[in-house]
């Protein structure tokens, strides 16, 4: 059996289906304990209790006239008028033992006419004999079991009680995982925030096993930081000795080759940026993203570029890696000039999300491809010109490892605007 139809209405979050594994039993089992209870004990004593106060009446109304068997039963009668007789019976909606009592005394008693139960005291009988009308006010509680609402009551509040304490020492339970949840996403967005193992020992053995799983990311990226270092340093002095070389000789014979030696550099670099793309180490910090955006723009325009801002949100201040978001945007408008010749870049921001949009009038990237697009030292050459400009296929892959060093991720479609490719950087914050 299927209960895919139940995951709908059920709580998302941890907290709410702990409450409803705490609620849900003990709602059922005092429902289970009032009907049975309730209706098997205290409907069986009023019962009873209501069919002998109804041989009392009987003896009483049959002992008129005089009061000779009222006084030893207990049961006075008093002869009233017929305008005196109610049009029905009467008792509070709530009296639940009264249907019982009304019930009981309307079949046993002979001559009945009305019952009353005006309040938890009286009951107040309403009895015909022969031609007179007689009405007779008796004790509650020789037709039913008192004050029987208090079980109720104490079911309600003790339950409840109980209730708030068990959920009062499994949210000191939950908070562990929770706190685990919080350092886990925070890593996953780039920041480092404390933790230490706490709660349960499965909660604990999962903790550990995050922070060995951190460290273990921080070492790779601090040996691979070095290890780019050492290459950075290794492979330019090669390079500056061969431009020395090179300066060497003649002119017709020098620049060919210094094309070559310019591209060895520019490709040195392209690699290196994009290994440097998830090593980055600079720690998230609040930036204004409409400030980094517009001088991004305006550097990009100051370079020759046509790029132009689109929408903007209202200023506000989120945690990000400004540095390597800029390398992303940077690296995004670049790829729009090179394979167009317009390019917009807009924002916009709301209380959960920042999206980065650049658009361009290029070619674009069909939607079959747009998943490899992002791969690193993918070039596809039917979907961009190459002839507009040299690449190996970086710019979307570091971008891409950008965003989701952000906790986010990049996204490619058709822009509207202009025809291009439209690449937006989605980021929660």
């Amino acid at each position: 059996m299927s209960f895919d139809w139940l995951k709908q209405y059920m709580p998302r979050g941890l907290y709410g289906r702990a409450a409803l594994i705490l609620v849900l039993p003990v709602v059922t089992l005092q429902l289970v304990v009032s009907v049975v209870f309730i209706q098997r004990h205290f409907e069986g004593v009023t019962e009873q209790m209501s069919s002998e106060l109804a041989r009392s009446v009987n003896l009483a109304v049959a002992g008129l006239p005089g009061d000779a068997l009222q006084q030893p039963l207990n049961v006075p009668l008093t002869e009233v008028p017929e305008s005196a007789l109610p049009a029905e019976n009467d008792r509070r909606w709530f009296d639940l033992s009264g249907l019982v009592v009304i019930r009981e005394l309307g079949r046993r008693v002979k001559g009945i006419e009305r019952i009353e139960l005006p309040d938890n005291r009286t009951v107040r009988l309403y009895v015909r004999n022969g031609e007179a009308l007689y009405r007779a006010d008796l004790e509650r509680g020789r037709a039913s079991a008192s004050a029987p609402h208090q079980l109720l009551v104490n079911m309600l509040f003790f339950g409840g009680l109980m209730t708030l304490i068990a959920f009062l020492y499994l949210r000191n339970q939950l908070r562990p995982i929770t706190r685990l949840a919080q350092a886990a996403e925070a890593f996953g967005r780039g920041r480092n925030v404390p933790y230490s193992p706490s709660g349960a020992v499965e909660v604990r053995a999962a903790g550990h096993a995050f922070l060995d799983m951190r460290a273990r990311i921080e070492r790779h990226i601090e040996q691979r930081t070095m290890m780019l270092s050492g290459v950075s340093h290794d492979l330019r002095t090669p390079l500056t000795r061969l431009r020395l070389g090179l300066s060497l000789l003649d002119d017709e014979d020098r620049e060919p080759l210094e094309r070559d030696v310019e591209e060895m550099q520019r490709l040195i670099d392209a690699f290196l940026d994009f290994a440097r793309g998830d090593a980055e180490t600079s720690a998230s910090e609040l930036t204004d993203p409409v400030a980094l955006v517009t001088g991004i723009v305006a550097d990009c325009q100051r370079a020759g570029q046509d790029v132009t801002l689109g929408e903007m949100p209202v200023s506000r201040e989120v945690m990000l890696r400004p540095r390597a978001l800029r390398r992303a945007v940077e690296n995004l408008v670049s790829n729009a000039g090179r394979y167009g010749t317009r390019c917009i870049v807009s924002l916009s921001l709301t209380e959960k999300s920042l999206r980065i949009r650049v658009e361009d009038d290029g070619p674009g990237i069909a939607p079959e491809d747009r998943e490899s697009a992002l791969r690193p030292f993918v070039r596809l050459d039917p979907a961009r010109n190459q002839d507009r400009g040299s690449g190996v296929g970086l710019g979307l892959a570091i971008a891409a490892d950008i965003a989701r060093a952000h906790g986010g991720v990049l996204r490619l479609g058709a822009s509207e605007a202009l025809g291009g490719l439209r690449a937006d950087v989605v980021i929660a914050v």
